[in-house]
């Protein structure tokens, strides 16, 4: 098992930067990859971005390539997202996700066995 906790969520205004965080305990995450997925109000739940615990390669989506980034510290089983110039569509709850490595797409949400609570952003314009 992995438990996992997000935190760091707000209201922010459109351009503002955000840090969430993603805490985890339990088995070690050393054969996982982790994922930021994000749920907007009235649309399907889509992947963020990813990384992979064991050498910190980084997946994103498009629409946040440019202006999002994935980090971690292994020390302290924690990963990080930090939302740039944030727009009011990036408005949603967003979850972190763990899963062992396989061949599945990262942007998969069947590549995740294990799910935080969520933490809401909203971006006002």
């Amino acid at each position: 098992q992995v438990q996992l906790v997000e935190s760091g969520g707000g209201l922010v205004q459109a351009g503002d930067s955000l840090r969430l965080s993603c805490a985890a305990s339990g088995r070690t995450l050393r054969f996982h990859i982790l994922g930021w997925f994000r749920k907007a109000p009235g649309k399907e739940r889509e992947f963020v971005g990813g990384i992979r615990w064991d050498d910190g390669t980084t997946y994103y989506e498009d629409s946040v390539k440019d202006r999002f980034a994935i980090s971690r510290d292994a020390a302290k089983n924690t990963m990080f997202l930090q939302m740039n110039s944030l727009k009011p569509e990036d408005t949603a709850v967003y979850y972190c996700a763990s899963g062992l490595k396989s061949t599945m797409s990262v942007a998969t949400s069947r590549a995740y066995s294990y799910w935080g609570q969520g933490t809401q952003v909203a971006v006002s314009s």
